[in-house]
């Protein structure tokens, strides 16, 4: 054995002596993972009072992880029979892993038959239930509906000299587009705006993500094959690409999460952006510099008579099928999911709306926000839940968001070199880019044996 094969023989003797030293203690009672602070928060008083009214055995422990933390964790105890959570709250980024396996490999327990038998079916919107299942399944309980209205610079449009009534007549993009235009101006002169109307390109994922949604976008079968390469999403992303480039451009890329961002959307570098109830939180808490500036509308539609809203981001709480906690575990899941108290908590903090239909009358909803103009935008929010579409809800769903967005890069390069700037040419070029993107995807599918199964 060389040296420097020996020094590192014993830094790793060392290594695991070092490791097995360290001292573990199982936690105490029936163990929760959840990965965010909103929730952690909402659900401490809840979980207290539970175990102050239980017996030793049936109390709960609360731990904050990492999403990846969370995710590693779980799939790999999942697979190799290692100790995971008997509750678990994962975002849509996590729990669709999971169903890369046969039905009875799944390590989320079935609620299927309890949401029916206990009537939790009925009394939850069927889109946000639909967002968590899996070939007919339900693992999981939702805690949001995620419906999406645009938001718009009011104090901008007001200074314009553009009222409310034409705002309100806006029903479709081109409505949209028409009574903004205004405000797409050249202020230092230099020929090209310092202003766009909305906040979109080819690299916006979320923004592409919920257009493509808005306007009856499927992107798998009820196999679970990949079936984004249709007519109907090409044509959604030519019409998007004659928006970002070309004589009409109307919008540019602000990004929704960072400083930059913030700034951009501070400074009027946009008008409009699309968001859901759960992103206008993260505003507030990031960008409060734009409060009163603000105002929203139903996402225009496509066509007359269209789809006025979209969604992104969902959350649930399984229950870990191995646990031997399973009946308190679930009345735990939907002590904290039905709770009233906790939706207005993780409504004010977190700008999360339940999917409970019951509880949408609840006051806190309906107050006037200040921060958008005095609007209701509660209101506003749950009157469009029953017109989002419906999300798909698979293991490859992030890859095929990610060739939308693939495809639109190229079809934005493609329209630029050939100076090809109009939505019907532009769509076929846009489904030949889809259909080589699904094949590929495909491929990947078919190695799964398991998809198909029912």
């Amino acid at each position: 054995m060389s040296p420097g094969s020996a020094v590192i023989f014993c830094l790793a003797i060392a290594s695991a002596v070092l490791v097995a030293l360290i001292p573990y203690r199982e936690p105490d009672g029936i163990t929760f993972w959840v990965f965010a602070t909103p929730h952690r928060d909402a659900y401490i008083e809840p979980i207290a009072h539970w175990n102050e009214e239980h017996p030793p055995e049936s109390r709960f422990t609360m731990t904050m992880l990492h999403p990846n933390v969370i995710e590693h964790r779980m799939i790999s105890g999942f697979l190799s029979g290692t100790p995971v959570a008997d509750l678990l709250e994962t975002h849509e980024g996590i729990y669709p892993r999971v169903y890369h396996g046969p039905l009875d490999q799944i390590g989320f327990l079935d609620i299927t038959d309890r949401l029916h038998e206990e009537g939790l079916y009925e009394q939850y919107d069927r889109t946000t239930l639909l967002q968590h299942t899996h070939r007919g399944h339900h693992f999981g309980l939702p805690i949001t509906a995620a419906p999406a209205l645009l938001a718009y610079r009011s104090d901008l449009a007001e200074a314009a000299g553009i009222s409310d009534e034409a705002i309100a007549q806006i029903e479709t993009w081109d409505d949209y587009f028409r009574v903004m235009r205004p405000l797409m101006t050249d202020l230092d002169g230099d020929g090209r705006p310092d202003r766009y109307l909305l906040s979109l390109g080819e690299v916006s994922i979320e923004a592409i993500r919920m257009l493509v949604l808005q306007n009856d976008g499927v992107l798998f079968d009820k196999d679970g094959n990949p079936s984004f390469a249709n007519a109907q999403n090409a044509r959604t992303l030519a019409t998007l690409t004659t928006w970002i480039t070309g004589p009409k451009r109307v919008a540019t890329d602000v990004a929704l999460h960072t400083s930059t961002g913030h700034k951009q959307r501070l400074d009027g570098f946009v008008v409009g952006t699309i968001i859901t109830n759960w992103m206008l939180a993260q505003w507030k808490r990031e960008n409060p510099q734009i409060e009163g500036k603000l105002k929203f509308i139903p996402i225009p539609a496509f066509e007359p008579g269209g789809r006025r809203t979209s969604t992104s981001g969902s959350t649930m709480i399984s229950i870990n099928k191995h646990s031997l906690h399973i009946e308190t575990a679930w009345e735990m899941a939907k002590n904290l999911y039905t709770s009233i108290e906790v939706a207005e908590y993780l409504y004010r903090v977190a700008g999360m709306i339940t999917p409970l239909k019951e509880n949408w009358d609840a006051p806190f909803y309906h107050e006037p926000d200040p921060f958008c103009g005095g609007q209701q935008t509660g209101t506003l929010f749950i009157e469009q839940i029953p017109h989002m579409p419906q999300s798909p809800v698979s293991p490859y769903q992030n890859l095929a968001y990610s060739e939308l967005v693939n495809a639109m890069m190229a079809l934005r390069t493609y329209a630029e070199q050939y100076s090809i700037y109009e939505v019907e040419p532009l769509a076929i070029e846009a489904l030949r880019l889809l259909k080589k993107s699904q094949e590929a995807l495909q491929k990947l599918v078919d190695r799964n044996v398991f998809i198909g199964e029912s």
